[in-house]
Order: C-alpha cells, then sequence, then structure tokens
C-alpha cells in the first residue's frame, strides 16, 4: 500500500519507499487536518514559539507516522515554478534586484539543495561564486548559527519560492542566531542595510505585539517587507505580520489545469485578525475592515499545503535531502516578496490599496468563525484571509 502510494505522487518518476521523520514530529493538531491528498496530511515543521520568539510558518506533507516520503523527483502534486508565474501572470525580470530571506538557525546544505531545486527546473545557477546568492549570519558575517532541521526546511521553501517566483532575482538569507525577535529582528535590519536588496521576506510570527517595542526592526522605507499571517485560521494579531510597517500576506487555496488557474480560494489555516496596539495601513479605511487598528492581511498567494503546495527540494536531516511539497504562509510571503522585485519599484504596503483592482479578488472560502464577517470569510474586497487578494501581474505592487 506504502509503495501504491508513493508510485502515485511520484508520476513515472522513481520509486522510493523511505521516509524521514518532519522537523517537528507528530501531526499539527492546532491546525486543520487537510487530506486532500490520499494518506498524507500538513504538519508544521517549527516547534512553537516561546514568549518572545517567533515559530515558522511552514507546512508540509507527511504520512499517518508523521514522516516525510523520500522522492527521487518532484511530486506530481505539487506546483510547479511554471504553474505559479502562469498562476499570477508574472513577467520575466527582477535582474539586479535581491530578494532577502530573514530566517533563525543555520542550514549547511543551502547551496547545495538550492543548486539541485533550480537545475531540476532549468533556472540559472544561483551560487555564491556568481555573486546570486549570499548567505550571512545576523550581523553580516560568515558566523552562521546552528542548525535546525525544521528552520533549514523553512529557509528551502523560502529560496525554492524566491527561484519560482523570480528565477532571475538574486537572494540573500541571513541567518538569526535564535529565532527570539530581538535576533530575527538584528537580522532584517542586516538586510535592509545590503546593497540591492528591495523586499526582505519574513516566514515566522508569533503573538500580537506593538511596533513601539519591534518596529525599528521592520521599518525601511524604500524596501518592501513582507510577514506571514499564520497557518491557524483566525487567531487575531500575528507579529511581525501585525505591524504597520509590513505587507501582511494571507494565503489561499489555488487550483491549476496545467498553466490554467482554475480556481482561488480562501486557504483554511490562513491567519487574520486585528492588531490590538498598531495602527492601520494608510489605506485601509477606505476598504471597511472592522478593525479599529491595523488589519490583516493585506494580500495573499498560495499556501494550501495539499491544493498549491509548493515542490520544495527540502532537508530531512543536517545531511540529507528529498523532494517534498511545502505550504503555509511560509509560502506565500516569498512569493509576495518576489512579485515587489518584478514590480521594479515603489515598494510600500500602501500601494496595494492604491491599485486593488490589479489584484485577483478572493470571494470564496474561510479560515473560522469571528465576530466580524470580513475577518474570517471571503467577500467582494478586502477580507481577512486574504486581504485585496493574489497577484495579477505587478500592477498593484
Amino acid at each position: 500500500m506504502k509503495k501504491q502510494l508513493i508510485a502515485a505522487l511520484l508520476g513515472a518518476g522513481a520509486l522510493a519507499v523511505t521516509t524521514v521523520t518532519a522537523g517537528v514530529p507528530g501531526a499539527d493538531a492546532a491546525a486543520p487536518r487537510l487530506t486532500h491528498i490520499s494518506g498524507l496530511h500538513a504538519q508544521r515543521v517549527c516547534a512553537r514559539p516561546a514568549q518572545g520568539h517567533a515559530a515558522c510558518m511552514s507546512k508540509v506533507l507527511v504520512n499517518g507516522k508523521g514522516a516525510i516520503p523520500q522522492a527521487s523527483v518532484p511530486l506530481s502534486t505539487a506546483l510547479s515554478p511554471t504553474q505559479l508565474r502562469a498562476a499570477y501572470n508574472l513577467p520575466a525580470g527582477g535582474s539586479g534586484h535581491t530578494v532577502a530571506i530573514v530566517d533563525a538557525y543555520g542550514y549547511p546544505n543551502l547551496e547545495r539543495d538550492l543548486a539541485t531545486y533550480r537545475s531540476q527546473y532549468g533556472m540559472p545557477a544561483c551560487t555564491t561564486a556568481n555573486g546570486c546568492l549570499r548567505v550571512m549570519d545576523q550581523n553580516g558575517g560568515t558566523s552562521l548559527p546552528r542548525t535546525d532541521v525544521g528552520w533549514s526546511q523553512e529557509q528551502a521553501l523560502d529560496v525554492d519560492a524566491v527561484s519560482a517566483a523570480c528565477p532571475a532575482c538574486n537572494i540573500l538569507v541571513v541567518q538569526a542566531k535564535t529565532s527570539s525577535f530581538a535576533n530575527l529582528g538584528a537580522a532584517v535590519n542586516t538586510a535592509a542595510k545590503q546593497a540591492g536588496v528591495v523586499a526582505i521576506s519574513n516566514s515566522y510570527g508569533g503573538g500580537d505585539a506593538p511596533d513601539s517595542t519591534y518596529g525599528k526592526y521592520y521599518n525601511h522605507p524604500g524596501i518592501a517587507v513582507t510577514a506571514s499571517t499564520g497557518d491557524n485560521g483566525y487567531q487575531g494579531g500575528s507579529y511581525p505580520a501585525s505591524s504597520s510597517y509590513v505587507t501582511a500576506v494571507g494565503g489561499t487555496t489555488l487550483k491549476m489545469s496545467g498553466t490554467t488557474r482554475v480556481d482561488e480560494t480562501v486557504w483554511s489555516g490562513a491567519g487574520s485578525g486585528c492588531s490590538t496596539y498598531n495602527a492601520a495601513v494608510a489605506g485601509q479605511s477606505g476598504f471597511s475592515t472592522g478593525c479599529p487598528q491595523r488589519a490583516m492581511a493585506d494580500v495573499s498567494a498560495a499556501a494550501d499545503p495539499n491544493t498549491g503546495g509548493l515542490s520544495v527540494y527540502a532537508p530531512t536531516s543536517s545531511r540529507s535531502s528529498t523532494w517534498s511539497q511545502y505550504g503555509g504562509t511560509s509560502e506565500s510571503s516569498p512569493i509576495i516578496a518576489s512579485v515587489y522585485a518584478l514590480a521594479g519599484g515603489g515598494y510600500s504596503n500602501t500601494t496595494p490599496y492604491a491599485h486593488a483592482g490589479s489584484l485577483n479578488d478572493i470571494t470564496s472560502g474561510s479560515n473560522g468563525s469571528c465576530p466580524t464577517t470580513q475577518w474570517c470569510h471571503a467577500r467582494t474586497g478586502w477580507d481577512g484571509p486574504t486581504g485585496l487578494g493574489t497577484p495579477n501581474g505587478t500592477g498593484a505592487f
């Protein structure tokens, strides 16, 4: 039975039946157990955060034992780069622009795994030797932090998502020493100082928090700073997505037929809510968010790990990696950062509110129960789970 399942997932590819444990063992009890793909379900890869820390927002498909099936080729159910760019009508471009990824902990095989991903899909090499890829610690140096498999899987999703959306973009990865907001914030500030950086993606979050404490890390005018809204549905504010300085990125369930976008609805896990601390983003007042202060999300992209999950070549240990299918708002944040890079200028979280007509408005689906309908139910115009919608080209960015 196991061989038949994996063979179906791999299509015509080689058969492999070895399994490896995901970053966090056991099922993710707090989020919906999605079972669109027979025998597999989505599981978070990072542990829940302690006070003052963040958790990454990545999910991977695992079997009933919490293990990732080994695959020698991309899963046939996963979203390919060609499909992603077709779904969002993304143009070629991005050359000379750098998308920065901020995450915690080290990932020693990042360059090797990224090379496998890009080679599989016929992309130009992105290496430290040719200057396309840079990896540094939170202070801009080479003292990279210790390895954490879950956060390494997060980094693999992030760099593969940027590659998929903007193959010509350069990639900078800044690795924080730990997942504390102080260290992650220091990494964001370091990223913002690097030449060529036009967007910074933050695929992590914790509880709602005030900009008066942490905003100094995310306030970088002229650079697009994106942040994941979370993977547990309507829960209220999640920092840094609840910051007034970032673009808060929600998630959708994207259905494709080849390179045709068939349908896109709310992903039930997409985070949404109102900040109790931070001011509304300029432009939100005209969209009836129902939040007295900052409302999230602003925009969204594919995030459902089952339907619209991205094909990723990611680690399963400090040495080994495999093809797998990842999602969560950790998928959507780097996609939107890449779209900002493709847009070529502006880089403000207010810009989408002035160009909402250039987005795909998501009008169906829900991410939970809430006291104000638009906070957790899709509708025409702005709604909590998907914001103003998903990219349709770069006109809204």
